[in-house]
């Protein structure tokens, strides 16, 4: 395991899942991790991340918005790694468009935004959804390699919502 002692790093989202896991494992390691939350005082999204071992000292949390540019700056800051792992994920958006495309795009053009005015960043780790890479229609088979050339279908999935 490399150690991240000294070192400082973001995770965008960190009260989701996988963003919850990385930041265990980033202070298991060591790190000092600036984290964005959408609420911070919220008990319910962040004790599970304020009892990790480590939080005490190492751990920060911030309130960001993904759809605000610029809210990002001061917790990539400094940051030598960003992990954006912030996107809504819900399964009965009434508008996809809207509610989860939009801010998963925007937000993730705002990070990488905040990321380009800090010249302390040297590394940018982005998370996604499988839903990028399953809806296309096509079986998925044991033999299947899921890369770039099995990226979900747009008018599949608009067409795929019309009829449900």
């Amino acid at each position: 395991m490399s150690s991240g002692t000294g070192k400082l790093v973001c995770v965008t989202g960190a009260s989701g899942y996988i963003a919850s896991w990385l930041v265990k494992l980033l202070l298991q390691r060591g790190y000092t991790v600036k984290a964005s939350v959408r609420d911070p005082n919220d008990p319910k999204k962040v004790d599970h991340l304020l009892k990790l071992e480590g939080a005490e000292d190492r751990l920060h949390l911030f309130k960001a918005d993904l759809l605000e540019e610029g809210s990002f700056d001061p917790i990539v800051e400094g940051c030598e790694g960003v992990f954006h792992t912030a996107s809504p994920c819900f399964l009965d958006a009434k508008d996809p468009q809207v509610e989860l495309i939009d801010p998963a795009v925007k937000g993730t053009l705002n990070v990488l935004k905040s990321c380009a005015k800090s010249p302390s960043v040297k590394r940018v780790v982005l998370t996604s959804s499988t839903a990028a890479v399953v809806l296309n229609g096509k079986p998925l088979t044991p033999e299947v390699v899921v890369d770039e050339t099995w990226f979900s279908d747009p008018d599949f999935c608009r067409e795929s919502e019309a009829r449900d």
